[in-house]
């Protein structure tokens, strides 16, 4: 139950937006999009994804949202519970490959692929908080991006919710800038 995988689960969800994405918009357009997302995250499904599934999976990355938003350390473990309370039957205990035992989350048998996702960015959000403190939930950095990120770093100096993306506009802006003096 490492909360790392959990938590880039949340942080890249929330920046499929179009709020966040302006120049492409949507990310999770379609049934298509939303099982690339799954697959670059490692999240096995049993069933093609279907149009249903891509629009609970956006009212799920409101939900995230607004997680990674809250306010104070109460509010964000309330709404992360929330997530995780709505597929999850509770932990067991189960052998990883190498023997070892590992906590694992079960969840019912008649959740969607929505409160699967819910029930592991829960988790993952629960687990920062409780390793890493309130204050490594953050807003970009980037002047021009509402993207929101969950720093999960060793040294937790991390600034932009995508670095590839909005920290590498920032450091060519400033690479201009220099030139141009």
């Amino acid at each position: 139950m490492d909360y790392v995988p959990g938590a880039a689960l949340a942080t890249d969800l929330v920046n499929t937006a179009p709020l966040v994405r302006t120049s492409i918009g949507e990310v999770l357009a379609d049934p298509a999009a939303l099982r690339r997302f799954l697959d670059e995250h490692g999240v096995e499904v049993s069933a093609a994804p279907l149009e249903s599934d891509v629009t609970r999976t956006h009212s799920l990355r409101d939900d995230v949202r607004a997680v990674l938003e809250a306010a104070d350390e109460d509010e964000t473990v309330a709404r992360a519970s929330a997530l995780m309370m709505r597929g999850a039957r509770g932990p067991v205990l189960h052998r990883d490959s190498e023997g070892h035992w590992q906590w694992h989350v079960v969840t019912a048998r008649n959740s969607d692929l929505a409160d699967e996702l819910a029930v592991r960015i829960g988790i993952g959000l629960l687990g920062a908080l409780h390793t890493l403190g309130h204050k490594r939930f953050r807003h970009c950095a980037a002047p021009d991006c509402a993207g929101l990120f969950v720093d999960t770093s060793r040294a937790g100096r991390r600034r932009y919710c995508m670095p590839d993306l909005c920290g590498n506009r920032i450091n060519v802006a400033n690479y201009r800038a220099r030139q141009q003096n």
